[in-house]
């Protein structure tokens, strides 16, 4: 190959070229020399941009430009800003830089064998990508760029884009000299993402660095790394490899190339690779694995925790890595926690993103050009944050987004400010109202209302000798109750989470994650549309991941008990759905499944039940029947599932929710036609007592509470009439979590099991001991 002044190829560069080739240029040839799979490619050096500035005159007018510039002035910012990149882009290249471009890119387009090949044409400044001076986003990338002239027209916007507001704002306040920082640009293979995303070899959240963090998404990384999708997430041990945590996100948005312009479009994933994308687990475990695997060489390439760009090529299967950098929001080990003291209700949950709490003022921000109301000392809260927001973030004492990733730019920008960040949650621009005080934890992912105090203490020895203890020799550890301690579970993934714990199987599990996280469409317009095998496949196989791990422990499953308002926000649920007063007594639970209206949805969840059972032989999954009101119903709906192969016998059990005063009232009849009951001690409370349970300021007046005499006495009237009929009793209310007292009350009437959630799991089997150990004392001293 040619001799070049201004171009160097990636083969050529190694760490120490940041000067010639920025931060990112430098990591990429270092990669390539030491057999990292990079896609090739090369670099435009930093000098062509100095000497394009010099030559061209564009210094002098660039200085005129920002003499005496006021930074916290947004507006003045981005005029000057953009006055100056209209210039650099307007001006025409030096000669022999772009005759040096072109046969470069000739040459390329040889190496790889294609005519005008497909191209990322990056920027990378010299004082980027640094330990010292890391920020994510500060200048330019553009994707799926073809063709020499393109190439370089991208070139020069990405010189241009060393003059971003945020670029000036931030090179104003770390104290650099705008001319001190060059600009490289990096022009590399193209690859055709099927899927990518983010890689850190240590956890930047909780600053664990024997976790390893991926999040990933379908198509270009772009969409992970600028926030406008929810990336799935998994954490990974790193010692052992070993898979430990899975969130699955529903992942809505794909960028991709465009099919008519230069450039990416986003694009809707159901309409692009079919709705089971949508919330489908992006990154196999194989695929997780592997790449764990390679970012560990790359981590010991540098000696250092990494965060590294991947990409998996949709053709080749090949995964790629496309950019390398320090993490450098790590804390030292050691040192201080917080502990929190919650005295308000949470008001949005989230991802925690830069963990930390604090208290502010909400200020919601549409776009840049509302950047300006963020004062200091407040709580930022947008849809997503984008790099000309920086000004704004700076100010802020918190960001908290609707969507995003771990590894969004709020997520990384946040990290490097030091300021608390929850991302993902969803709905807070509409649960957070403009001048509200809130307290951001993004510890735990929960922004409060009002202002919550903290208290801080040192993390001693102790706890960390406990943390060490396995899990599993805990549960050995755990005294034995004749009252079963069962759990409850919402998300199916997160049992691998607490396999461990001593619990002796699953007395509620929801499906209702499984409908709004994972199939994420209403049953009926799934029946409508023809793509009930989708939601048969789904819902079993969410339950499989949970039941296989616990077999042969019981595993519970709570069919669907949406309310009719709930079931409207699934994917066409308008449609099919009636818009109700009160959908909280109204359409729900075995009135639904017996419906004209539902019984096809029903049936479908009949069918998963079925597959788990017969096709997977997991007879350890049985049912509940949500919010029954009368015998005759459990009648009917037994029929139906009996049509369904789902027939009631010694090896599949059918429970049902008791938490309709009706069935307290008739519960000797209901206890002939079932297994067992399960009290619903939350709308039992609120049914028998008339207190919604949602209600503020009836909880706070003391109106909502299992303890209550009549729900006691409602309570004991079921376990008398369940026990007469030989059949089995637990609950899965809040309760027993809440109120020893209360748990006592249930063992001393003999209740069967409590399924608890998994945070009090211990503490409830070691009061459970302890009462069973006094009601026996007792027995003893009479």
């Amino acid at each position: 190959m040619a001799s070049f002044q201004y171009i160097r190829w990636f083969k050529e560069i190694a760490k120490n070229d940041i000067p010639l080739v920025g931060g990112k240029g430098a990591n990429l040839g270092e990669l390539t020399q030491n057999g990292v799979n990079v896609p090739p490619g090369f670099c435009v050096t930093a000098t062509a941009y100095s000497d394009f500035i010099k030559e061209r005159d564009i210094d002098k007018k660039i200085n005129s430009i920002i003499s005496n510039i006021e930074c916290e002035n947004t507006t003045e910012l981005q005029i000057k800003s953009q006055q100056i990149r209209s210039l650099i882009e307007k001006t025409d290249m030096l000669e022999s830089v772009e005759k040096e471009i072109r046969e470069a890119y000739a040459q390329f387009s040889s190496l790889v064998g294609l005519e005008s090949p497909r191209v990322a044409v990056r920027s990378s400044a010299t004082a980027e990508d640094l330990p010292e001076a890391s920020f994510a986003g500060q200048q330019d990338t553009y994707l799926e760029i073809s063709g020499i002239n393109e190439v370089i027209k991208h070139v020069k916007k990405c010189w241009a884009s060393l003059w971003t507001a945020r670029a000036i704002y931030y090179r104003e306040n770390q104290g650099f000299s705008h001319f001190d920082v060059s600009l490289s640009t990096v022009v590399q293979k193209m690859v055709d993402s099927e899927k990518s995303g983010v890689l850190f070899t240590a956890n930047p959240v909780t600053n664990n660095r024997n976790e390893l963090m991926i999040n990933a998404s379908w198509g270009l990384g772009e969409a992970v790394v600028s926030g406008i999708v929810t990336p799935d997430e998994y954490l990974v041990d790193k010692p052992s490899l070993t898979i430990t945590e899975k969130q699955i996100a529903s992942k809505n948005v794909i960028v991709v190339k465009h099919k008519e312009k230069v450039g990416t479009v986003e694009v809707a994933v159901k309409d692009y690779l079919g709705y089971e994308h949508v919330t489908a687990q992006c990154l196999l475990d194989d695929e997780i694995k592997y790449l764990c695997k390679n970012s560990l060489k790359i981590e010991e390439i540098y000696q250092a925790p990494q965060d590294i760009e991947w990409a998996l090529d949709a053709d080749t299967k090949e995964l790629y890595i496309l950019q390398a950098r320090p993490i450098t929001t790590l804390k030292e080990e050691g040192g201080e926690t917080t502990e929190v003291k919650i005295e308000r209700r949470p008001l949005v949950r989230g991802l925690a993103a830069s963990p930390g709490m604090i208290s502010g003022i909400v200020r919601k921000i549409k776009d840049i050009t509302e950047i300006s109301r963020v004062e200091k000392g407040d709580i930022l809260v947008t849809v997503m944050t984008n790099p000309d927001m920086i000004p704004a973030l700076k100010r802020a004492a918190a960001v908290v987004t609707d969507e995003g990733g771990r590894t969004c730019h709020a997520a990384i920008v946040s990290r490097e400010l030091g300021i608390p960040c929850i991302v993902g949650a969803g709905t807070a621009t509409e649960a957070l109202q403009e001048g509200m005080e809130v307290t951001v934890d993004a510890t735990r992912g929960v922004v409060y209302s009002g202002k919550i105090a903290t208290e801080k203490k040192q993390e001693n020895s102790t706890n960390a000798t406990q943390a060490a203890i396995n899990d599993a020799i805990l549960a050995q550890l755990a005294p034995i109750t004749g009252t079963k301690v069962y759990m409850n579970l919402g998300e199916s993934e997160m049992i691998h989470k607490y396999k461990n714990l001593p619990f002796d199987g699953i007395g509620l599990m929801r499906t209702e994650f499984i409908f709004s996280n994972i199939i994420g469409a209403h049953p009926m317009y799934l029946v409508k549309t023809g793509q009930q095998e989708y939601f048969v496949n789904k819902m079993a196989d969410a339950i499989t991941t949970a039941a296989e791990v616990l077999y042969p422990k019981p595993v519970v499953v709570r069919l669907s008990d949406f309310r009719s308002n709930e079931f409207r926000g699934l994917e066409g649920g308008e449609e099919v759905e009636p818009i109700e007063a009160n959908p909280m007594i109204g359409w729900r639970g075995v009135s639904r499944y017996i419906s004209p209206d539902y019984e096809a949805g029903f049936r479908l969840e009949c069918q998963a039940i079925r597959k788990v059972r017969e096709e997977y032989g997991l007879s350890n999954v049985w049912v509940m029947l949500p919010f029954v009101r009368t015998p005759w119903e459990v009648v009917k709906v037994k029929q139906i599932m009996a049509e369904e192969g789902l027939v009631q016998n010694n090896e599949f059990k059918i429970w049902i929710m008791a938490e309709v005063p009706s069935v307290v009232f008739a519960a000797e009849e209901f206890a002939q036609l079932v297994d067992g009951f399960s009290i619903g001690s939350n709308d039992l409370t609120q049914l028998i007592m008339g207190a919604d349970r949602d209600s503020g300021i009836l909880n706070s007046m003391g109106y909502f509470d299992e303890r209550s005499p009549s729900v006691k006495a409602a309570i004991k009237m079921l376990i008398e009439a369940a026990h007469k009929h030989g059949k089995t009793i637990s609950i899965c209310g809040q309760g027993p979590s809440l109120y020893p007292e209360f748990t006592e009350f249930l063992v001393n009437e003999g209740i069967d099991s409590i399924s608890v959630n998994p945070d009090t799991i211990n503490y409830t089997r070691r009061l459970i001991a302890s009462v069973e150990q006094k009601i026996i004392l007792n027995k003893l001293r009479k």
